[in-house]
């Protein structure tokens, strides 16, 4: 009786039996095609042995042995022997011919050529070099097979010259042989073969002309001067690979890697000159060979699908590299910026490294934002940066925007008098970025502005002093003042033919959010010790309300300046010097209540007022604009300039009745100085209104009000551009006097050998991050 049907065996047939199945038949078939396989690379290897006997035997042993003896020429043979011949026509000449080019092209280049005699031939080019006496002129140089080349390429053009001419039309290339296929060819090798030919190049006792480029070889002014010379007459692309190779261990010298590079720098005149030539002469070799073309639109277009693109890759990669090595480690200034200088025509190049890209892109925005950089330097960083925007795509574009954001926040983290110029610099230059693209300006403001605003919420919900250092620190005003240079730049119609008005701009939206942060930011400690900050703050605002023509309350914050405990009691006299506005934050304690702090408030105030109702000089409804400051500014001077009434019972204010006025004659006088501007412009404005037919519903006349006169004519400002001018005088002086203190603390440095510490008299600040994304 049959055995029962095991468990395992039903499960399995329910299971796996149907995928067993498959794969042994696909198995089968791998079997079958392994065994095909064989079989063809036995028959194969079969004919190959026949075709080597065949070629091993000599010309006249073939012609004997297919003829039986030596055969006739057709001239000379009758019908009938030329049939009993089996049409066998007499090649062995030709052929003889053909197997003596291809052995003299196998002893010059170690190549065999593939015609129909070795196309079965599977014998490697390194076989071919390792035997038989062709390995002396194997290593003795390459330049003879490039010669035979030639010479074959002369004897076609006399004995063929409608097929050369083809050749030149459809594959110029090929007769290029010798100037840019081998170079080409040699760059995308390794530095084994070089290695392997250097040793062979021993062995054989003999020297080619290229033994002075050879591994670990010592560069000397003659080798530069060589390549140089190559480069720059020719544009030769073997000289630029051996160039490159030898920067790379100069850009490596002092690394502190173990890695082994090709070439040796002995001395710092070989280092010098191999740098320069380099980074003049790269790029002009480039763009020979690879010509970058230039779209209206400002895209640059090079042919990355080439074969010698592709090939000069791996070139391009190792030359990139090294240069951001260099940049790392360089500290002279004239070398960084014609280390700059040379990235700028080989950025179309480099577009498709992203990561190699992005590195780069760092280390150049860390050098425009280094304060101790110098303007030339700083300034050739922000034309590379720009001109790698403008060619860009969008992705690289967003990260370039982002990275020169985050640069610049870390480097206002210290400002004081000799950081602040090269801290404006950067702010100008960076502004103009955000309007090469206004719809990724548009995307990578509104995260910043909404991450200050973010701050901003924190401070006032959670009210500590740590949430107000992220608040009140250098970082964050810089911060505050960047956007408005931003929107000031790209939303004014002044700077922008193309804008009709700042509301066209994709840019204009952001623009009510950084006035809300900022008027947040300026109230968020209203007490005397941080009115420098509030000043700053409110210049940002004055900047965007006098471009955009749009109107931001500014004069509340100014008069609570005004109404403060500083402008309105009497000050303690001090001999301490006028403290700094334009480097300063917050005020010491030792400056609160005095004679010197209340003057300097006394003209930050009048100035700021007059800069703010000068915006607005020729506006139509001017006159109803200064009637409430002017009301508190009366109110004030009165009790500034209150006297001693005892008897005077029914005296409107405190400070009348008591006395106690500032008694500060000259700040009395600026604030009587502006009160008699605002009235002379009012009456100006009036006298011109009254000669208009429009209502106020007429919107265009409203706007079109006094188009035709400069508002230096007006009254208000003539005065606000005289304040200009004196204020750019004292600027003049303060720069003239910061450049020669500058000058004698590098002579003292260069005596004692002894840097200087720069000190701030403010609060030690943390570091305000700034992330790729706002929190939530």
């Amino acid at each position: 009786m049959p055995g029962r049907t095991k468990k395992s065996t039903k499960k399995f047939e329910k299971n796996h039996l149907k995928d067993t199945i498959d794969k042994r038949k696909e198995n089968a078939k791998i079997k079958q095609r392994q065994q095909t396989k064989v079989k063809k690379e036995a028959r194969r290897a079969a004919d190959r042995a026949k075709v080597s006997d065949y070629d091993d035997q000599p010309v006249k042993d073939l012609v004997e042995a297919d003829s039986g003896g030596a055969r006739k020429d057709l001239s000379k043979m009758s019908v009938d022997e030329f049939f009993q011949g089996g049409f066998d026509l007499p090649e062995q000449k030709k052929r003889a011919k053909v197997t003596d080019s291809t052995n003299r092209t196998l002893q010059k280049t170690g190549k065999r050529k593939r015609g129909a005699e070795d196309d079965g031939s599977d014998t490697s080019e390194d076989e071919d070099a390792s035997s038989g006496p062709s390995n002396d002129k194997l290593n003795s140089g390459e330049e003879d097979g490039f010669d035979t080349h030639k010479d074959d390429l002369d004897a076609l053009a006399e004995n063929d010259p409608d097929f050369y001419k083809y050749l030149k039309e459809n594959d110029a290339e090929l007769l290029n042989f010798n100037e840019d296929t081998d170079p080409i060819d040699e760059m995308s090798e390794g530095e084994a073969p070089n290695k392997k030919r250097r040793k062979t190049k021993s062995d054989g006792g003999e020297k080619g002309e290229g033994s002075d480029i050879d591994d670990g070889s010592e560069v000397t002014m003659a080798m530069v001067g060589k390549w140089k010379a190559a480069m720059s007459e020719q544009h030769s692309l073997r000289a630029m690979r051996q160039v490159v190779l030898a920067f790379r261990a100069a850009a490596y010298t002092n690394s502190e890697d173990d890695k082994e590079h090709k070439y040796l720098i002995s001395g710092p005149e070989v280092y010098h000159e191999l740098l320069v030539t380099a980074l003049e002469h790269v790029s002009k070799v480039l763009s020979h060979h690879l010509p970058a073309k230039e779209t209206p639109s400002g895209k640059v277009r090079i042919a990355t699908d080439s074969k010698k693109y592709r090939t000069l890759t791996p070139l391009l990669k190792t030359y990139a590299s090294s240069i951001h090595h260099l940049m790392e480690t360089l500290s002279d200034s004239p070398t960084i910026k014609l280390t700059l200088s040379s990235l700028l025509p080989l950025l179309p190049y480099l577009l498709s490294f992203k990561k190699v890209l992005k590195a780069l892109i760092k280390t150049i925005i860390e050098i425009w934002s280094d304060s101790s950089s110098d303007e030339a330097t700083r300034i050739t960083a922000f034309l590379l940066i720009r001109r790698l925007t403008l060619i860009s795509d969008a992705s690289l574009r967003e990260a370039v925007l982002k990275t020169t954001y985050q640069g610049l926040v870390k480097g206002s983290r210290i400002t004081n008098i000799h950081s602040l110029p090269g801290i404006h610099l950067m702010k100008n230059s960076a502004a103009e970025l955000w309007g090469l693209d206004p719809n990724i300006g548009y995307t990578t403001g509104f995260v910043y502005i909404r991450q200050l605003a973010v701050h901003l919420r924190t401070s006032i919900t959670h009210p500590t002093k740590e949430s107000y250092k992220t608040i009140y620190n250098w970082q964050y005003t810089h911060s505050l003042d960047f956007w408005s240079r931003v929107l000031s730049t790209n939303c004014s119609p002044i700077t922008n033919p193309t804008l009709k008005r700042s509301s066209d701009s994709p840019l204009h939206p952001l623009i009510y959010p950084l006035v809300q942060i900022t008027l947040g930011a300026l109230r968020l400690i209203p007490t005397p010790t941080y009115f420098p900050l509030r000043f700053h703050l409110i210049r940002s605002l004055l900047r965007l309300s006098r471009t955009t023509n749009t109107y931001i309350p500014l004069a509340p914050p100014l008069l609570e300046v005004l109404a403060s405990p500083e402008l309105s009691k009497p000050p303690k006299p001090s001999t301490l010097p006028p403290l700094d506005f334009s480097v300063a934050l917050r005020a010491p304690k030792t400056y609160l209540r005095t004679r010197v702090y209340q003057d300097g408030l006394g003209q930050q105030v009048q100035e700021l007022l007059a800069e703010f109702f000068g915006c607005w000089a020729k506006h139509i409804a001017f006159p109803e604009l200064i009637i409430p400051p002017s009301v508190t500014m009366k109110r004030w001077l009165k009790s500034a300039s209150a006297v001693p009434s005892r008897g005077n019972k029914h005296a409107n204010t405190k400070a009348v009745r008591e006395g106690k006025g500032t008694k500060n004659a000259k700040l009395n006088a600026l604030i009587s100085l502006l009160l008699q501007k605002l009235s002379a412009n009012a009456q100006y404005i009036e006298s011109r209104r009254a000669q208009v037919s429009f209502g106020p519903g007429d919107r265009e006349g409203v706007e079109n009000f006094l188009n035709d006169v400069v508002i230096e004519e007006t009254p208000l400002g003539a005065f606000v551009e005289g304040m200009r001018k004196q204020r750019e005088e004292k600027d003049k002086v303060v720069e003239e006097g910061r450049k020669e203190e500058e000058m004698r603390r590098g002579n003292s440095r260069g005596k004692d050998g002894l840097d200087e510490d720069v000190t701030i008299d403010v609060e030690d600040e943390d570091d305000m991050m700034v992330d790729d994304q706002s929190e939530e």
